[in-house]
């Protein structure tokens, strides 16, 4: 089985999960060596190269339509600190086509950042615009950046969803110290960066989801696919 992960400071409490899991050392092996940022992950699950993954919920379109998707996510519901517009000339940020096609939905301008360079943007007092709070502000809904979306062996993959989200996750202090010295982070911002996402999807979530995907097809943006 070949899972696939976003490399990024949001999915912290999912990589101290998956240490624990029972799983066997050929899923982990190869888990460490697909570690990406969320555009180049999309074209490796659109073309099967991995088997799962949490992937940038525009590229999940397909899933959610063929129903191959788990009830975990990457959510904020407001502000999520790691998805900002800077306000310097129009800009895609080439590591995520889901918060590219967010800002165009909001209507806004500027340079599109995401992931641990954003947050570190933030941190040295950049001066940006929150997609995450936002699209709250417009919608009242939650926002999924990224789903859990599967091709292939989905009993394992929702099973390991569940025990997921059941999960009450603290970080150690030694893997909390490494994300620090890696991305020049400090461990207490970490810790309240992690305060505003979540991870578990249900009624409002999958509502916000559906929303984002309609305004997708009313401003005509269109989604990654193999062709």
């Amino acid at each position: 089985m070949r899972f696939g992960k976003i490399d990024y400071l949001n999915l912290a409490p999912f990589d101290v999960f998956i240490k624990s899991y029972p799983t066997t050392s050929g899923f982990k092996k190869f888990l460490q060596l697909h570690k990406s940022y969320p555009s180049r992950l999309n074209k490796d699950f659109l073309f099967k190269r991995i088997d799962a993954g949490f992937i940038s919920s525009i590229a999940g379109y397909h899933s959610w339509r063929k129903n191959k998707i788990t009830s975990s996510g990457i959510i904020a519901k407001g502000s999520v600190w790691s998805v900002i517009v800077k306000p310097t000339a129009q800009s895609e940020d080439y590591q995520s086509a889901t918060s590219n096609a967010l800002c165009k939905v909001l209507g806004l301008k500027g340079e599109v950042l995401i992931g641990d360079r954003a947050l570190s943007y933030r941190y040295h007092n950049g001066k940006h615009i929150d997609m995450g709070k936002i699209w709250y502000e417009k919608k009242h809904l939650p926002f999924i950046f990224g789903r859990f979306c599967y091709n292939t062996h989905g009993d394992f993959y929702k099973n390991l969803s569940e025990k997921f989200n059941q999960k009450k996750i603290k970080i150690p202090y030694y893997i909390l110290n490494e994300y620090s010295q890696k991305t020049s982070i400090p461990k207490k911002y970490i810790l309240e960066y992690l305060e505003h996402i979540y991870y578990k999807i249900e009624s409002k979530e999958r509502l916000g989801l559906e929303r984002f995907y309609r305004e997708l097809l009313f401003k005509k943006i269109k989604k990654p696919s193999r062709f």
